[in-house]
């Protein structure tokens, strides 16, 4: 395996990370990336293993491609020369619903909370592996295409898949597509714990890492969606040293 470039990413073309078909055609990703060598050895790398991709280097030129080109997935930087990826992203969620993977050299708790609050579907830390990030393209891709008309209920909430929407004691809630994707993962087991390798498998299709914080964050996150903390016995419970589980606190 190459080593990655500049500390950053590998530009390895692993054959078995091919691409995903959507619709007949190949997935199209948008890169927000600013250096010029790294942006154009991860689209060669992604090119050659099938994406169509398009290479955006900076924050308002990224948010005008995404617009005009409805991409399937983002995937941006959040050093960005002009605007930050924070401003990116508050940009483009009253526009779009396209998934966003940020990917920065970031690994700050406070900068991982703020890109998922402000919408992003996933974090990636450099240095990564392209297979890497390829893996975590295909599942948010795959997943922003999943639609069905199950209507789930646990107590007061209020879940409807095909139109992606919840809402709690009437209320609707404002969750992002990933938000939405685990709160739906967690009803459909009402009462059973659900490990944390288990929503990464299902909800992230990626093989669970004890220092991956995705699952962590999102869960915080919709716990506050919720009004909940994690010491309240609300819908969200968790079993210490095995997972969460979701019920009716009535």
């Amino acid at each position: 395996m190459s080593e990655p470039l500049e500390g950053q990413v590998s530009t390895l073309n692993d054959p078995l990370f091919p691409a995903k078909q959507y619709a007949g055609r190949m997935t199209n990703v948008v890169l927000i990336e600013d250096d010029a060598e790294l942006s154009e050895a991860l689209a060669r790398a992604l090119t050659k293993q099938g994406y169509t991709t398009t290479v955006a280097v900076n924050g308002l030129n990224g948010v005008k491609t995404v617009v005009e080109s409805t991409p399937d997935v983002v995937v941006l930087d959040l050093g960005l020369p002009d605007i930050s990826g924070f401003d990116v992203l508050k940009m483009l969620r009253p526009v779009t619903t396209v998934p966003v993977i940020v990917a920065s050299a970031r690994d700050d708790d406070a900068d991982i909370i703020r890109a998922f609050d402000l919408g992003a579907d996933d974090y990636v830390t450099k240095p990564f592996s392209t297979a890497h990030l390829a893996a975590r393209i295909r599942a948010v891709a795959r997943r922003s295409q999943i639609s069905t008309p199950e209507e789930l209920r646990v107590g007061e909430l209020y879940i409807e898949r095909d139109s992606h929407t919840a809402s709690l004691s009437g209320r609707e809630l404002d969750l992002s597509p990933k938000l939405f994707q685990l709160l739906a993962h967690l009803a459909e087991r009402e009462g059973q714990v659900v490990s944390k390798k288990e929503l990464c498998t299902e909800v992230w299709d990626l093989p669970f890492v004890d220092t991956d914080k995705t699952v962590d964050v999102h869960v915080s996150w919709l716990r506050k969606a919720l009004g909940e903390t994690a010491d309240s016995n609300g819908y969200i419970r968790t079993v210490r040293g095995v997972g969460l589980k979701l019920v009716d606190p009535r």
